[in-house]
């Protein structure tokens, strides 16, 4: 029942902000931008947990891996002008996830582990 009502909360998320992006994409975008994801994860962990420290290295890590996150919201309206939606999208995808392993390249350089 407890990942029935975590999934449910989840799905009421998604379908709110898509739902409110019909009426108005600063109102949906600024409910997608806040990080419900990441602060439902830190309340999941901590309810299942109670373990701090697992709470402290998730924010730290989610932290880091916010810069390449944002390949996706930069390069998607750039590939929009030059074809299909579909094809824009997994272009953005692909771009951004070579942009997290070279960010996780860098950071496990300096010495950053997750």
């Amino acid at each position: 029942m407890y990942y029935a009502i975590k999934i449910l909360i989840s799905a009421i998320l998604i379908v709110a902000i898509s739902e409110l992006s019909k009426k108005s994409s600063l109102l949906s975008a600024i409910l997608a931008s806040i990080p419900l994801v990441s602060v439902m994860a830190f309340i999941w962990l901590y309810v299942d947990t109670k373990n701090i420290d697992a709470i402290s290295k998730l924010s730290t890590s989610i932290f880091w891996l916010v810069i390449p996150s944002l390949v996706l919201f930069v390069s998607l309206p750039i590939l929009l002008k030059f074809t299909n939606f579909y094809l824009a999208l997994f272009g953005a995808i692909v771009l951004t996830i070579l942009a997290y392993y070279i960010m996780i390249f860098f950071l496990e350089r300096f010495g950053i582990a997750f």
